[in-house]
């Protein structure tokens, strides 16, 4: 059986697994991000496949690629990084330079198209052609099989629904741009907006919920507050449901997917957000679409992202 190394480079943790062709993760590892200079994150990588190699009995000869997810804008055929603004990365040609270290190939795609590819192969979209997959944690993603294939545009950056404008020139992104959904429901942005809201008077429930202390005020807090009755929580919460039906209910007008699957910490982590999120989309989306549409949960969680660039990268 071919094996493949997945990488999952993530807002917060680099994870590197060796993943079989059937995505059965077969060793793991993750470490919470430090210097994130794309130099030094390159040869973590090396370093913790060398790990992976001596828990797993195996070497390189034994891996037939490898594939690395990561949060940002990608060019897919070079491996070029556009912008991943979880890392601070702008114009980085991380698959030369991984490429450079390790002595082999790589391919670097955007991590949800990671995570799409991986539902796809080894998750809840098997034997589905047709799929949107969106994870809501620190920031908003989405990627999308259509045909039966991974859909990466015309320069790999489709799927970007996380910067498709909800309130057009308004709140800034970490992209750039200003009024991306991801800058009103991405947990980084959450956790801004609820501490300008403790500055203003309007969330004192969401600070209490985090034990007085501004700097601990973000998502969990928000969820606290919300299960409490707290009508501040409970409206910040319809409102980010407001914003991701938008997005996503239009989507599926656009594409017309069998699937969609939701995924992400945001959605495991507050309770009450998913079945909003839910009613916003069908409320959004066409009729005929959403006749056709069933939604789930990733069935691969965490390990969506390296499954999917680990089964991406075999040849």
């Amino acid at each position: 059986m071919r094996l493949a190394v997945g990488c999952d480079l993530g807002a917060t943790n680099l994870r590197v697994a060796l993943v079989a062709e059937d995505g059965q993760v077969l060793a793991s590892t993750r470490e919470a991000h430090g210097d994130r200079e794309p130099e030094v994150v390159a040869r973590r990588i090396a370093a913790r496949c060398a790990d992976l190699f001596a828990m797993a009995g195996r070497t390189w000869n034994d891996v037939a690629g490898v594939g690395v997810g990561l949060a940002g804008q990608i060019h897919s055929a070079t491996g070029r990084v556009v912008v991943g603004p979880n890392l601070g990365w702008r114009d980085v040609h991380f698959a030369a330079l991984l490429r450079d270290r390790l002595g082999r190939d790589v391919r670097v795609v955007n991590d949800l198209n990671a995570a799409a590819w991986g539902e796809h192969r080894a998750g809840t979209a098997q034997g589905v052609d047709d799929v949107l997959v969106v994870f809501l944690g620190s920031g908003v993603g989405a990627g999308l099989i259509l045909g039966g294939a991974l859909y990466e545009g015309a320069s790999g950056l489709a799927g970007e629904i996380g910067h498709v404008k909800v309130r057009p020139g308004e709140r800034l992104c970490g992209c750039g741009e200003r009024g991306c959904l991801e800058a009103y429901v991405g947990g980084h942005h959450v956790a801004d907006r609820l501490r300008e809201a403790v500055h203003e008077g309007r969330a004192q429930a969401v600070l209490a919920a985090a034990g007085g202390d501004v700097n601990q005020v973000g998502p969990h807090a928000l969820h606290l507050a919300a299960e409490h009755g707290d009508p501040f929580a409970l409206d910040f919460l319809e409102e980010m449901a407001a914003f991701l039906g938008l997005a996503i209910g239009n989507a599926i007008t656009l594409l017309n997917p069998r699937k969609l699957v939701l995924g992400g910490g945001m959605f495991h982590g507050i309770s009450r957000l998913r079945p909003l999120v839910e009613r916003a989309i069908r409320k959004v989306a066409g009729r005929a679409q959403a006749a056709e549409l069933t939604i789930d949960e990733s069935a691969l969680g965490d390990d969506a992202g390296l499954v999917g660039a680990a089964l991406l990268a075999l040849p």
